[in-house]
C-alpha cells in the first residue's frame, strides 16, 4: 500500500465558473487558473501522483502548454488514474477536504462524490468529500481564495 497527499489553492475571481470536483456550483466567484481550476481535483491528482512517486500535476499538465488552457480537471484526473493503473495500482480510497468560506457546499457533496467515483470507475464508497471554512481567517476565510487537501491510499493490483 502507498499513501499520497495533495494540496492546491487558487485565488477566487469574479466571472469564473466555480467548478469543484467536476460539479459547477452556483457562485459569483470561481477559482482562477490555467485549466478549469478545480482545486479539489488538483489536490487529488497530486495525491495520486505522490502515492506512486510520479511527480506532480505540473509535470503532466504544465501551464505553459496551451493544450491545458481551460481543460477539464476531471479529464486530467482520468489521465492520471489510467497511468496509476498502468503501473499496477488501484485506488483504495480518497479523502478530500475543501476549504472555502462561501458558497456552502453541503448540497453538492454527494454529487461531487458521484462525479469523482464515475471518473475513476470506482465505488462511491471509496470517495470522501468534505467541506469546511476557516471561520473568516486567512485567505480562504476572507473570501479571496480556496484551498483543498486530498489523501489517497493506492494498493497494488493482485497478481
Amino acid at each position: 500500500m502507498r499513501i499520497g497527499f495533495g494540496y492546491d489553492a487558487h485565488r477566487l475571481k469574479k466571472g469564473r465558473k466555480c467548478i469543484l470536483c467536476g460539479i459547477e456550483v452556483p457562485s459569483d466567484l470561481g477559482p482562477d487558473g490555467h485549466s478549469d481550476a478545480d482545486v479539489p481535483l488538483h489536490a487529488l491528482i497530486d495525491a495520486l501522483l505522490g502515492a506512486a512517486a510520479m511527480g506532480d500535476i505540473g509535470k503532466y499538465f504544465p501551464t505553459a502548454d496551451e493544450k491545458w488552457q481551460m481543460a477539464s480537471s476531471l479529464e486530467m484526473l482520468k489521465i492520471v488514474y489510467n497511468l496509476i493503473c498502468k503501473y499496477g495500482y488501484h485506488l483504495g480510497n480518497a479523502d478530500i477536504t475543501i476549504v472555502l468560506e462561501f458558497p456552502r457546499l453541503a448540497p453538492y457533496i454527494e454529487s461531487m462524490r458521484d462525479e469523482i467515483a464515475g471518473a475513476l470507475g470506482v465505488d462511491v464508497g471509496k470517495i470522501s468529500v468534505k467541506a469546511t471554512t476557516e471561520e473568516k481567517m486567512g485567505f480562504t476565510g476572507s473570501g479571496i481564495g480556496i484551498s483543498a487537501t486530498a489523501v489517497v491510499l493506492i494498493e497494488p493490483d493482485s497478481k
